[in-house]
């Protein structure tokens, strides 16, 4: 992604990125607010990447320290074609992310795959762990993907599909927003989405992700997968907890959220019926607020 690509989607992100070396590839991260201020951790998932977090940001900074990762090979992190695109090395490279800025204490926000890699992360580091913020997303076991996700593993096939003809970002961008809410995906908010992806070996976490969904044992990450799903009791009760979710989500259905309270029985939960699983981007005028009161209420 060039310096022109972020000037053309600077109205919509303008933040300064920054990078942190992890064993050769640099990982882009945004490292927004004072320093000393309370530090909130959002993690994007797939295809998306921190230009997803962007109104959160913007309407946090000036009270908190708010952390976003682009996990590599997404948004502006490096897109190595021999990279080791597996849930146990993103938590790893987050792990140091953390490690190397110094926190100690995080509000965690999650979305899609960023579940799976923030919980990753929080299982192993629970007294880092201040609270707790879901959107659509999962950080247990589950054999039901749909069929539209489920083809784009397919050897070949899901090469074209996915890197070649851009069709996992274009389809999920079209279909992750609720139908009543695409006025707002204007030209520079579409420009947002697929500037760092405009090429065949740009697209290859986007692949790679699918790929490693874990849904068998016979899956590369099922069993660090079934590892987190275990250390979700580390946080049932006592851990401030919130789950926003968009009831249209064609993936994260309300059988998941419903799983969660299953691990997450404290869990302050908000249901917003108009909104797909871009969520925040279908609600975030409302999301906002209650971010607000949440955050706020730890300090109270």
């Amino acid at each position: 992604m060039t310096k022109t690509d972020l000037d053309a989607i600077r109205n919509e992100y303008p933040f300064t990125p920054k990078a942190i070396d992890m064993d050769g590839h640099l990982l882009g991260y945004l490292d927004e607010g004072p320093k000393d201020a309370p530090a909130i951790l959002m993690l994007h998932g797939n295809p998306t990447w921190s230009f997803y977090y962007r109104k959160l940001i913007l309407a946090l900074r000036d009270r908190y320290r708010i952390i976003v990762p682009d996990h590599i090979g997404c948004g502006l992190s490096d897109k190595p074609q021999d990279y080791d695109y597996t849930l146990s090395n993103h938590i790893a490279n987050l792990s140091r992310l953390v490690k190397s800025l110094g926190v100690t204490s995080v509000s965690l926000v999650v979305h899609d795959w960023g579940g799976a890699i923030g919980f990753g992360w929080a299982v192993e580091n629970p007294e880092k762990v201040r609270s707790i913020t879901i959107f659509n997303t999962a950080a247990f076991r589950s054999s039901k993907i749909p069929f539209r996700i489920w083809v784009c593993r397919a050897p070949l096939f899901g090469d074209v599909a996915v890197r070649g003809l851009n069709g996992f970002l274009g389809s999920a961008v079209k279909l992750a927003m609720a139908t009543n809410k695409r006025d707002r995906f204007t030209h520079e908010v579409a420009a947002g989405y697929m500037a760092p992806y405009g090429s065949w070996e740009d697209r290859i976490a986007i692949h790679r992700f699918v790929q490693d969904i874990p849904l068998s044992a016979a899956d590369v990450s099922y069993e660090r997968l079934t590892r987190i799903e275990v250390g979700l009791a580390k946080f049932k009760e006592k851990t401030p907890c919130q789950i926003i979710w968009g009831m249209k989500d064609f993936c994260f259905t309300e059988s998941y959220l419903e799983r969660w309270l299953d691990f997450l029985p404290q869990a302050q939960v908000h249901k917003f019926q108009d909104a797909g699983h871009f969520v925040v981007e279908d609600a975030h005028e409302r999301i906002i607020p209650l971010m607000e009161s949440f955050l706020g209420s730890l300090s109270r």
